[in-house]
C-alpha cells in the first residue's frame, strides 16, 4: 500500500491530529463535567451518562474504518470527524451554559453534543490509525504509535493548563469563550496537519476480490476461542475500567474537598496527564535494557504500574479523610505517573497479542480495543453512580468519594494478578522508545 515511507516529521504532523483531538476530548469530559457537577449542581450520573455514551458509540469504530476503506481515502474521514468533534466540543459549552437557567433545553442540547463527539472521535480517530498503519513502514510502527500517544498526553496537558488559566475568574460566558478557541485551533491544525499526507504517501488499493473478505462474526467468534486473546480482552476490560473510573470524579473531589475553583481543578488534570506522560517515557527507555534484565519486560511494567497505581488510588482515600492538609497535587501527579507505567506496557503487550495472526489482526486488536471503550463507558458512570447513590445515604463527600477510589485500587491489584497470567510474549514487541533511537529522523 505505501508508495513512500512517511518520515518522522509527517508522523509528528499526522501526531498533531491526535494532539488537537485530545485537546478537544479533555476540556470536554474534564472541565465541562466539573461545571456540571459542582457549578450547576448536577447529580455525577447526568455527566457520566453522557460521557458513557460519547464512549459507547466507540464500538462503532469498525464500522466507521469499514466506511473510509469503501470511500478510498482517509483524509475526508479525518477532516470530517475532527469537523464533528469540534462543533459537540463547541457545544457542550453552550449546554452547560443554557443549562444554567434552562435545565432540559441545556441538557437535550449536552445529549447532542456528547453524540458528536463520540462521532468525532470514532471517524477521525479510526482513521488516523489507519492512515499510519498505510504510510508508515513496518519497523517504525511502534515508535509512531508511541510518538502519536506522547502528543495526544501532550494536548491534554497544553489544554488542561491554558484553559484553567484562562476560565479563572470563571463565567458561563468565559467557559463558551475558552470552548470556541480550543475547539477552532484543534480543527485548524488537524486539518493544516494531515492535508497533502495521503496523496503523498499512498496510492489506491485494488478492492480485495469477495472470496478474500472474511465474514465478521465468524471471524470474531474464531478469535474469541483463542483463550490467549479472551484473557488479554478480560484484562484490559478489568484494568481499564480501574484507570478510567476515577475521570469524572477527581475534579469534583477537589471541588468539594479541597474547594479548588474550576481553574484550579483543570490545572490538577494538567497534573495529572503531566505523570502519565513522565510514566510513559520511564518505562519506555527502562523496557530497553529487558534484555539484560529480565525483571524489566512489559509484563512486569504492566504488573508494577497496576500495583503503583492502587497505591496511589489508596492515598486518595486518605485524602478524602484528612482534607485540606493532604499534599493533592503529589498525590494526583503519582497517579499519574503510575497510570503512565501500566498504561504505555499495556498499549506495548496489545501490540504483542494482536501481532502475527495471519488475517486476523484486525479483529484481535477491534476485540482489545472494544474491551476498552466499555470498559472507559463503563468505568465513569460506575463510579458517579456510586458518589451519587452514597451521597444519597452518607451525605458525606468524603465516604463517597473515598470509596470509590478504594474499589479502583482494588480493580487495580486484581488487574495485577490478571497481568501475572499473561504470556510474557516478550519476542514479539518491539520498544518503540528504542526503534526512534535505531532510525535516522528522515
Amino acid at each position: 500500500m505505501a508508495d513512500k515511507n512517511l518520515g518522522w516529521s509527517g508522523i509528528a504532523r499526522l501526531g498533531l491530529v491526535q494532539t488537537s483531538l485530545g485537546a478537544i476530548v479533555v476540556l470536554t469530559t474534564s472541565t465541562i463535567n466539573r461545571v456540571m457537577i459542582v457549578e450547576l449542581s448536577f447529580l455525577a450520573i447526568i455527566p457520566g451518562l453522557l460521557v458513557a455514551w460519547h464512549y459507547a458509540l466507540q464500538i462503532l469504530r469498525p464500522r466507521w474504518g469499514h466506511g473510509s476503506d469503501n470511500g478510498g481515502t482517509r483524509t475526508r474521514w479525518i477532516i470530517g470527524g475532527m469537523a464533528v468533534l469540534a462543533f459537540g466540543g463547541f457545544l457542550a459549552a453552550v449546554s452547560a451554559w443554557v443549562a444554567a437557567t434552562l435545565f432540559w433545553a441545556g441538557l437535550a442540547l449536552a445529549a447532542l453534543a456528547f453524540t458528536l463527539i463520540g462521532i468525532g472521535v470514532g471517524a477521525a480517530g479510526t482513521s488516523l490509525l489507519v492512515l499510519l498503519a498505510e504510510t508508515v513502514k513496518q519497523e517504525r510502527r511502534g515508535a509512531a504509535a508511541t510518538v502519536v500517544w506522547t502528543m495526544m498526553i501532550a494536548g491534554f496537558i497544553l489544554t488542561t493548563v491554558l484553559a484553567g488559566h484562562f476560565l479563572d475568574p470563571f463565567s458561563m460566558t468565559r467557559l463558551v469563550g475558552v470552548a470556541a478557541a480550543v475547539t477552532s485551533i484543534a480543527f485548524i491544525v488537524s486539518t493544516c496537519a494531515v492535508w497533502g499526507i495521503e496523496k503523498a504517501h499512498t496510492k489506491k488499493a485494488d478492492p480485495k476480490p469477495a472470496a478474500e473478505k472474511l465474514n465478521f462474526v465468524v471471524a470474531l467468534r474464531e478469535v474469541w476461542q483463542d483463550s490467549d486473546a479472551r484473557r488479554f480482552a478480560i484484562f484490559i476490560f478489568m484494568s481499564m475500567l480501574a484507570y478510567s473510573a476515577q475521570d469524572l470524579i477527581l475534579e469534583p473531589f477537589a471541588g468539594f474537598i479541597f474547594n479548588f475553583t474550576p481553574g484550579q481543578s483543570t490545572s490538577l488534570s494538567g497534573t495529572q496527564n503531566s505523570g502519565v506522560l513522565i510514566g510513559m517515557v520511564v518505562v519506555g527507555f527502562a523496557s530497553s535494557f529487558a534484555n539484560r534484565a529480565k525483571i524489566l519486560t512489559l509484563r512486569n511494567w504492566t504488573v508494577f504500574g497496576c500495583l503503583c497505581s492502587a497505591v496511589a488510588l489508596i492515598g486518595l482515600v486518605g485524602a478524602a479523610k484528612v482534607g485540606a492538609d493532604w499534599p493533592l497535587k503529589q498525590n494526583v501527579f503519582a497517579l499519574g505517573f503510575s497510570n503512565g507505567m501500566f498504561a504505555v506496557a499495556a498499549i506495548g503487550s496489545m501490540f504483542s497479542a494482536a501481532a502475527g495472526q495471519s488475517s486476523r489482526e484486525g479483529i484481535r486488536m477491534g476485540l482489545f480495543g472494544a474491551s476498552q471503550a466499555i470498559a472507559f463507558a463503563s468505568g465513569g458512570l460506575v463510579g458517579t453512580v456510586i458518589v451519587d447513590v452514597l451521597k444519597l445515604f452518607t451525605h458525606s463527600n468524603a465516604i463517597s468519594y473515598g470509596t470509590v477510589f478504594g474499589l479502583e485500587a482494588a480493580l487495580f491489584i486484581y488487574s495485577a494478578l490478571l497481568a501475572l497470567r499473561l504470556g510474557a510474549q516478550e519476542k514479539a514487541t518491539v520498544n518503540p522508545l528504542v526503534l526512534a533511537a535505531q532510525h535516522d529522523l528522515g
